[in-house]
């Protein structure tokens, strides 16, 4: 996958000339979208259906989201759907991932991540998926990613938004980050999740009035991702980092915020595959220095297995600043579903 272009991040009132010249193949997408939505039947299985995505294209916090999500509602059985961005299965019939024999080309990386904390399934169809889960058992199930698949219908839906890009310069692919219209979208979600450090998310509530509406109906909740205690000599250690997700400079920014002297980052497009050739350069360069080499989760389930003993990976976790939101539809969720 390739690096989204930077013209996307421009703000709304000040657009490039590339998302200028981008707007008639905008009009295409959004006709194309709509194409698409034309006699779909939308599924709504028969237990809780949770649905986590986001408006705009790249990462906004999904995966931890679903992660927060695995662990709250741990006593329901939770079954994770996802398409398995990367992976070869799943392109037939739903396949139920197995972390001791499924590799990141066979799943991708996303799943082998869910698969560590709860029964997951990769499947192109994810309506398909959704029924071969519920069929095993599952007594709720949290689709990663589908909002705007219009052949599915969950029970709640719930919007990730990056505070650090917002929804960038407010247009529709490809002249902008946006996979819907911002009112519309948010419009149809049960809740907007703004991710980010508390500064990040004020200026990104300041740029966007809809999530300040979206905070006085209660369908707004604020939260950060934090490191894990993972007992990594980082404050002050020398570091050499590398990221291959929607923003590396999150993780960056992370490292940098625990007191890492950071020698040299590196940033891949999201799911790359590392070559050999360049993780050796990477450790050659780290023994020269005497650094530690880290990596997200995310990247270090695609890493080659030789180079996992020498990588170490720093785990972030999904921390809201007031579950209230999110409490108030859960609760709502189960009632609705036990009547």
């Amino acid at each position: 996958m390739m690096q989204a272009p930077g013209f996307w991040w421009t703000p709304p009132n000040r657009p490039a000339l590339a998302a200028r010249l981008l707007s008639p193949a905008s009009a295409v997408w959004a006709y194309g979208a709509g194409f698409r939505a034309l006699g779909a039947r939308p599924h709504r299985p028969g237990v809780p259906t949770i649905c986590v995505g986001n408006l705009t294209a790249g990462g906004a916090g999904k995966t931890p989201m679903a992660a927060y999500l695995i662990e709250r509602l741990a006593a329901h059985q939770p079954h994770v759907v996802l398409k398995g961005h990367g992976g070869r299965l799943g392109r037939g019939a739903p396949h139920r991932v197995a972390p001791e024999d499924d590799g990141p080309a066979d799943v991708g990386d996303e799943a082998l991540l869910h698969a560590c904390l709860a029964p997951t399934w990769v499947a192109r169809d994810r309506a398909a998926g959704l029924r071969a889960a519920e069929a095993a058992g599952a007594g709720v199930l949290l689709l990663d990613d589908g909002m705007q698949n219009p052949h599915l219908d969950p029970h709640l839906r719930i919007a990730m938004i990056d505070a650090g890009h917002g929804f960038g310069n407010g247009r529709l692919m490809p002249a902008g980050p946006l996979r819907e219209p911002v009112t519309s979208g948010l419009a149809r979600v049960d809740l907007a999740v703004l991710v980010g450090p508390a500064k990040a998310r004020a200026a990104c509530r300041g740029a966007w009035p809809v999530l300040d509406e979206m905070h006085g109906d209660g369908r707004l909740m604020e939260a950060a991702l934090r490191p894990l205690e993972t007992g990594l000599p980082l404050d002050g250690a020398p570091v050499i980092a590398f990221a291959g997700i929607g923003r590396p400079e999150k993780f960056f920014e992370t490292l940098r915020a625990m007191g890492a002297d950071l020698q040299l980052v590196e940033a891949f497009p999201d799911h790359h595959v590392y070559a050999d050739a360049v993780l050796d350069r990477l450790l050659r360069r780290a023994r020269a220095v005497g650094a530690l080499v880290v990596t997200t989760e995310k990247d270090a389930v695609r890493l080659p297995p030789r180079f996992r003993a020498e990588v170490m990976a720093l785990p972030v976790r999904l921390t809201p600043e007031d579950a209230a939101p999110l409490d108030h539809l859960l609760t709502e969720l189960w009632t609705t579903d036990a009547s």
